[in-house]
């Protein structure tokens, strides 16, 4: 039984395993420990952060482009046409934050919320743990990048 098991493929055809596993099971095959996981450096933590606070800046603009075609503002088309920009500009930086994240191995997910803070679970290469950002410092920092996008984007206009 254990013969048809092992050598015709069929078996070997319905297993799977991830790239992690596989990686693992090559180290324990060889003698070799799997190498210690290490804590997110400094910078990969500010990426971490830059990704979480683009996507609720993301998020704000995107309402208020809502907010703003539905009114009835005298100056709403170009209210809306800024907000547009605004939100694709932010959605390119966002893109290059999670293509660094890939480059780096880092995985980040939203476990939940509360009043004060919202958690996150994140995977930086092997290494499990979690990150709390409060509320404040997410109104606060998309606050401030929604100042510098839109100084950017006057000081584009103003050149014209």
């Amino acid at each position: 039984m254990s013969k048809k098991l092992e050598k015709n493929g069929l078996w070997e055809s319905s297993r799977m395993i991830l790239p992690q596993h596989k990686e693992q099971v090559m180290l324990m095959r060889n003698g070799s420990t799997p190498r210690a996981t290490e804590p997110p450096t400094r910078k990969e933590t500010e990426i971490m952060r830059n990704h979480i606070v683009l996507a609720f800046t993301l998020q704000v603009i995107e309402k208020k482009n809502i907010e703003v075609e539905m009114s009835s503002q005298t100056l709403k088309l170009l209210y809306s046409a800024t907000t547009r920009l605004l939100a694709k500009i932010i959605r390119e930086d966002l893109k290059e934050v999670k293509k660094i994240l890939v480059e780096k191995n880092i995985s980040l997910f939203e476990i939940s919320k509360d009043d004060t803070a919202i958690y996150y679970r994140f995977v930086c290469r092997g290494h499990k743990d979690k990150l709390i950002i409060t509320k404040e410092f997410v109104r606060a920092e998309v606050s401030a990048k929604i100042g510098s996008y839109i100084q950017s984007l006057v000081s584009i206009l103003q050149k014209v």
